[in-house]
């Protein structure tokens, strides 16, 4: 049972992340389609990680007043019209409108899956189950990613977008055969003192803060590489340049830096993840194609790994109301993806790809300062003994 749960969870998790990040590979056509320019085109992908950062406060604490498995499947099956509304939206501000009620939906999978998997699989797994979650995310981005970018260059972004919906729904009708119920760990309701609790607990902020700065610089470099990629001296059309997002392959890294942090600690993969992104990120410098993707490639890599440690992170310091330190998390996580859509856009409007880059950095040392100052964690207190 747990592992048909596993599967139609991944798969819930999966369809979810794909309408995500949806636009993210054709902003150019939306720029173009809209007459817009790159920051503005990039506020397809600001809008809605805005809104998922602002209604996780409502499905964290709702998934732990209602259980976790009923949010999941709600979740998953109010996504699904919003997703059609964005590829018939006739203009740029409808567009817009649908991208952000697509992310009042998304945090019932994606702030509701962290304790979900903390307490429904890891029990059975150990950390390796949320490196498969993790994986599923970068399956699901890819999928919404290169997936959106084909069917855009044959049928057009309407097309692309659209067909995104069909995840979703046949996610809800999967996880409503085999999610697993859990029974309810606490019956907390949101309240003040609970935030206050979790605002006091420095281990938590500091991991939230570590993997918020490290979504930053990869959102930030994943959506404005296409610019540079279309530009000279590289010059590809769109649909060569959208196959950069098959790099996400290697962010299949997910149940390996389960299995490090088992060994070694979440804060230690996180660390080694931060610094891998560091160098990935100064290795896309040079005009040059081979550096360019084997910087990306490091990237991702370090990326998909630090969420990973870092969502183990928040389930090993966040004892209880963790549907509220998800929410706490994913709200700040969030609000970073959407600066990281929007600034190095303006950063590459005046200084192009080295603007990008810089702005990577600064936000990647940030979380390594972060991640650094947190206090450590006893080998008992990670494996929950």
């Amino acid at each position: 049972m747990a592992r048909g749960g596993m599967s139609g969870f991944l798969f819930g998790a999966a369809g979810m992340f794909a309408t995500m990040y949806s636009t993210q590979a054709i902003l150019p056509q939306l720029g173009k389609e809209f007459m817009v320019g790159p920051a503005t085109a990039g506020l397809t992908i600001s809008v809605l990680v805005v809104s998922v950062a602002a209604a996780a406060w409502f499905w964290g604490p709702l998934s732990d007043r209602i259980g976790r498995r009923r949010s999941l499947l709600w979740s998953s099956a109010l996504l699904i019209l919003p997703t059609i509304g964005v590829a018939l939206a006739p203009n740029f501000g409808l567009l817009l409108a649908f991208r952000v009620l697509q992310g009042l939906c998304m945090p019932g999978l994606l702030a509701v899956g962290v304790p979900y998997v903390m307490e429904a699989f890891t029990p059975q797994m150990g950390s390796r189950a949320m490196g498969y979650y993790v994986s599923s995310l970068v399956a699901g981005g890819l999928l919404g990613r290169v997936g959106v970018a084909l069917i855009t260059a044959a049928f057009g972004w309407r097309v692309g977008v659209g067909s995104m919906a069909a995840l979703p729904l046949a996610a809800t009708l999967t996880m409503a055969r085999s999610l697993p119920n859990l029974p309810f760990a606490e019956s907390t309701r949101f309240s003040r003192r609970a935030l206050a609790e979790h605002l006091r607990n420095r281990p938590l902020l500091l991991t939230t803060l570590g993997g918020a700065g490290m979504f930053f610089a990869f959102v930030g470099v994943f959506s404005f590489v296409e610019f540079r990629l279309e530009a000279p001296p590289f010059s590809y059309p769109a649909s060569e340049s959208g196959l950069i997002f098959v790099l996400w392959l290697t962010g299949v890294c997910g149940p390996l830096a389960g299995r490090m942090a088992e060994r070694i600690g979440w804060r230690a993969v996180a660390l080694l993840a931060v610094s891998t992104g560091m160098v990935g990120v100064t290795l896309s410098g040079p005009a040059a194609l081979p550096t360019l993707v084997a910087g990306l490639a490091l990237l991702t890599v370090a990326m998909f790994s630090g969420a990973t440690a870092a969502q183990l992170g928040v389930g090993d310091v966040a004892t209880h109301n963790r549907g509220l330190a998800s929410a706490l998390y994913f709200s700040t996580y969030y609000v970073a993806g959407a600066l990281g859509a929007y600034l190095p856009g303006i950063a590459w409007q005046a200084w192009q790809w080295p603007g990008v880059m810089a702005v990577a950095l600064v936000s990647l040392g940030i979380s390594l300062a972060a991640i650094a100052a947190g206090r450590p964690v006893s080998s008992a207190a990670r494996s929950g003994r």
